[in-house]
């Protein structure tokens, strides 16, 4: 009787190139300083910030020419067991000196491509060849809390904003907003209350709020309209810090001279410390036309402390 081999593990492979500028800048560096890469993720875990314990991998690096003219370098590897919070070393790949001749140094920058390949142990042998009608559907638990959002099965409080209302969840509130928790379960008169009014809010931001607190996502930020300001007041003002991120990079992103100075008020009343410094380096870059706008004299007179950033941003770029 032919036997059938069990297939027990299964390897994720992953290569990322790391681009080091600088590299004269670095022969400074101490012996037991390191630089850190940003968020790599292979096989489902996170190998910037911890990895699970007992976690099987086999790291290889070697230096690369990104325009290809050279050959990659030998590179070296190692195949380990790591458990949460622990570093290994792979050795020397090149030394300076050597690096400064091989070719692989350009403008003072170098590239290396390192490569993981994880070991896992497939969770359950019967679904090694699993026909794929049978494999398990994503996740539609975003679906399911925003139909019971839209539909109100179950709602225990009721949110009026501009005469509005909106049947919602103490429960599904307070466990996206620490502002809601105290406010439904701690000893705040709304613990008590089934109708809440959200005052100083429009009716649309609410509900675009609530159906990030739902769903986690905000197609209201998709639109040309300038709702995500409105949006990010209201994260903020609910400690809804994921939310607060998201519209802060929709404003990032979508920041120019004519809206800088207005923003960079915005960014400083709401404590977003990465669109004031994009909105300063905005304005200092272009500061006769951004005062002529209309959000630069707002600026002025509800942010003055903002203007040393300005300054010495402007002064930083004639030198």
């Amino acid at each position: 009787m032919p036997s059938t081999a069990e297939t027990l593990t299964d390897v994720v492979h992953s290569s990322k190139q790391i681009k080091v500028q600088g590299f004269s800048v670095t022969a400074a560096m101490a012996g037991h300083e390191v630089l850190t890469s940003g968020r790599w993720k292979v096989g489902g875990y996170d190998w910037e910030v911890r990895t699970p314990s007992d976690v099987n991998a086999n790291f290889s690096c070697r230096l690369i020419d990104p325009s290809g003219k050279i050959k990659p370098s030998p590179g070296i590897s190692s195949t380990v067991k790591l458990r949460s919070g622990e570093c290994r070393y792979l050795g020397a790949l090149m030394s300076r000196r050597d690096l400064q001749t091989s070719g692989y140094l350009n403008d003072d920058a170098f590239t290396v491509e390192y490569t993981l390949k994880v070991l896992r142990e497939l969770r359950n042998k019967a679904t090694a060849h699993r026909p794929a009608d049978h494999l398990l559907p994503s996740s539609g638990l975003n679906h399911h809390l925003g139909e019971l959002l839209r539909k109100g099965t179950g709602a225990d409080v009721t949110l009026v904003a501009s005469g509005e209302s909106f049947k919602a969840h103490k429960a599904v509130l307070a466990s996206r907003s620490l502002v809601f928790a105290a406010e439904f379960f701690g000893h705040m008169k709304e613990a008590r209350s089934p109708v809440v009014e959200i005052e100083d809010m429009d009716a649309a931001v609410l509900g675009a709020m609530l159906r990030f607190i739902y769903t986690d996502t905000a197609p209201e930020l998709d639109r040309p309209e300038d709702g995500a300001a409105h949006l990010l007041v209201a994260a903020d003002r609910y400690s809804i810090d994921r939310l607060k991120l998201v519209c802060e990079d929709r404003l990032y992103d979508g920041v120019n001279v004519e809206t800088a100075a207005a923003t960079l008020a915005l960014a400083e009343q709401h404590g977003c410390s990465h669109l004031k410094a994009k909105c300063v380096e905005l304005i200092a870059a272009n500061l006769e036309a951004a005062m002529a706008t209309e959000g630069y004299s707002h600026l002025m007179a509800s942010c003055p402390s903002v203007m040393n950033d300005l300054l010495r941003a402007v002064h930083g770029r004639k030198n």
